[in-house]
């Protein structure tokens, strides 16, 4: 349900650098994890969408795999950030459910909103709260999808809300379905994060954002999308998407990734000083490789965590060669092995 919202909202702004302390030029050119290696594994199609945060003296990596019929989430663990550990299922889809029947994406937890903490969790109300898409249909992508959040006790067993977010009642940038979202908290109020797609196809997706002060009733910003697409021959004339918000010093950042004319699929940076008018960065966070790297086709959707004065930026890489998993760059050389 939608209603009123908890404040005003603000101006739009002009773009900028990218701080010198937000670059991550060092990437690792592997996959850290791959797609499974058996047919009928959840993601032995691909894997995609990470989420990465602390616990328990571990980092732990949420992650989306797709086994042909549709999504579901599975869970990697981490002591370095370099070596994973996959952990298995932990959201499945549910036959019997006409919400998640064939799909169920698990994208964010909330955590810690300081990008230079080391990514702690936060409960509410004692539990765990996360954030899920489903799509409709079987298939990749197939479908409008929706808005949920889901709540655990232990961050493997995960209970969902019918959807909060719809594109039934959406404005026409978003009337084709939602995609990937990210929650925080700031001042009382939630912020649930999102792009969307205009269409069935083809289509444009942009970044929007939705507030609650009860995580029943939210309110989307009449002012969507909050990151739009750019104008003709920029990098994200197609895509402005999959937001990752964290706060930097006394702003938000919003990393993202966009989508040119050409196909090509790269993670930039936009800057916030309240959650709503955003600020572009000029340049690039991470870009596709060369052919035959891990990431020469895509180099997208990010995920951000700091540890011991590195910055790292986990995406989903994809290349020709090794199809869709999840790499990462640094913001200082990695050791040598």
């Amino acid at each position: 349900m939608l209603a009123g919202t908890c404040g005003a909202w603000g101006a739009h702004a002009q773009s900028r650098d990218i701080p010198s302390d937000l670059k991550t030029p060092y990437k690792l050119d592997r996959l850290v994890v791959a797609p499974g290696n058996r047919e009928g594994e959840f993601d032995s199609k691909g894997v995609d969408c990470p989420f990465v945060y602390y616990h328990g003296g571990l980092y732990w990596m949420t992650y989306i795999g797709f086994d042909g019929t549709g999504y579901q989430t599975g869970l990697a663990s981490s002591t370095d950030l370099m070596r994973w550990r996959k952990e298995g299922l932990i959201l499945r889809r549910d036959p019997s459910s006409p919400v998640t029947r064939h799909n169920v994406a698990l994208t964010w937890i909330m955590r810690e909103n300081d990008l230079f903490d080391r990514g702690h969790l936060r409960k509410v109300n004692g539990r765990y709260l996360g954030t899920y898409h489903a799509y409709p249909n079987a298939g990749y992508e197939e479908g409008p999808a929706v808005i949920g959040l889901a709540w655990s006790e232990d961050k493997r067993e995960w209970k969902l809300d019918p959807p909060c977010l719809t594109s039934e009642d959406a404005a026409d940038w978003e009337r084709g379905g939602l995609y990937k979202s990210c929650l925080l908290e700031n001042d009382g109020t939630y912020y649930m994060f999102y792009n969307a797609k205009n269409k069935a196809t083809p289509w444009h997706e942009q970044i929007g954002v939705a507030t609650s002060c009860d995580l029943k009733t939210w309110t989307r910003y009449p002012g969507n999308p909050i990151l739009a697409n750019g104008p003709a021959g920029s990098l994200d004339e197609i895509f402005a998407s999959d937001p990752c918000v964290l706060r930097y010093g006394d702003v938000w950042t919003l990393f993202y990734y966009s989508l040119d004319k050409r196909g090509v699929a790269r993670d930039l940076l936009a800057m916030s000083k309240d959650l709503k008018s955003v600020t572009k960065c000029d340049g690039i966070l991470v870009d596709v490789g060369q052919p035959g790297s891990v990431d020469s086709r895509y180099a997208h959707k990010p995920s951000i965590v700091w540890r011991d004065g590195v910055l790292y930026h986990f995406y989903c890489a994809v290349s020709k060669e090794r199809g869709r998993g999840i790499s990462v760059a640094a913001s200082k050389p990695w050791p040598k092995s």
